[in-house]
């Protein structure tokens, strides 16, 4: 029977959510079509932990080897666009992106959509943060903390759980300051809390980051003290950026995550959701993996089911 629509699924964004959903889609002889903006969120990692068979990957290759993969299947196509609109059209969805890299624009109709993409890290402004950030600097426990299990830790966020993030802190070291940059909330309590696990609380603000060649020996304070630190991690925030679901209505919670159910559909029939997109927001690359993984096997039933009721 010939389909009305250009492709059965288009998935938005080609990190490891997104291309394990395409990947197990075209298995299952859908047509699939994987739009990626180019713009991995984890551009500054250069190696990816804890992903079996991967561990030491670098994001970059991992996400190149799972273009190649998709694309091997002759129901698999992966372009590297940034999708402006999703839009409801005849029953499914309308898909249009412009083309990065010098790859073609896209303009495509579509079965179903599994945006797996949509989430930007804001980190705090502090001058030379990111001249570190992927190196002495890291945002992810899991992934990088053994790599610096001992080392002389900074904790800096601006956020209000900055107590519970370093007691985590405290898996890979004992030597570990928490920098609130003069926003980030420790109450007296949670303060208390911290030294009777020998960790300290710093409140003046960070003006910068010191060292050489992404090797961090401090912390610059506003008046001018630099408190000695080999290595950090971040607590970033989140921004999420789908104005190109405008319009669809799709629920999102106090974040702007799209809220799915225990199947990754969102509340707009025919659109998913998988990955740093849907609460609780940015996890391990094979977490995110796995709930693209999920997020398919749910495609594929909702296919089924829809011929199943056309007969």
């Amino acid at each position: 029977m010939t389909s009305p629509f250009d492709v059965d699924v288009v998935v938005v964004g080609g990190g490891p959510a997104g291309l394990s959903a395409a990947l197990n889609l075209v298995r299952a002889r859908q047509r699939v079509l994987v739009l990626d903006g180019n713009r991995p969120r984890n551009a500054a990692t250069l190696h990816s932990h804890g992903f079996l068979t991967r561990d030491g990957v670098s994001p970059l290759e991992l996400r190149r080897l799972g273009r190649e993969e998709v694309a091997s299947y002759a129901d698999g196509d992966v372009q590297f666009a940034l999708v402006d609109r999703v839009s409801a059209e005849n029953g499914g969805f309308r898909v249009t992106a412009a083309g990065v890299r010098g790859a073609p624009d896209q303009d495509v109709t579509t079965r179903r959509v599994l945006v797996a993409a949509g989430l930007r890290e804001v980190l705090p402004a502090i001058g030379n943060l990111r001249a570190f950030y992927g190196t002495a600097l890291h945002s992810c426990y899991e992934c990088d903390g053994f790599e610096k299990a001992g080392a002389a830790l900074a904790v800096v966020g601006e956020s209000d759980d900055l107590a519970e993030r370093a007691l985590h802190a405290s898996v890979w070291s004992d030597d570990i300051i928490v920098f609130t940059n003069g926003v980030g909330t420790v109450s007296d309590g949670d303060e208390r809390m911290l030294a009777t696990h020998g960790i300290r609380v710093e409140r003046r603000v960070v003006t910068e980051f010191v060292g050489e060649r992404a090797e961090l020996t401090g912390l610059t304070l506003s008046d001018g003290e630099v408190i000695a630190r080999t290595a950090g991690f971040v607590r970033p925030r989140w921004e999420t950026t789908l104005g190109y679901l405008d319009g669809l209505g799709a629920d999102t919670d106090e974040n702007g995550l799209l809220i799915v159910d225990a199947d990754h559909r969102t509340s707009v029939p025919g659109l998913y959701a998988a990955g740093d997109i849907t609460p609780p927001g940015p996890e391990q690359l094979i977490v995110a993996a796995g709930t693209g993984a999920q997020a398919s096997a749910t495609i594929v039933r909702d296919t089924v089911a829809a011929r199943t009721r056309s007969i």
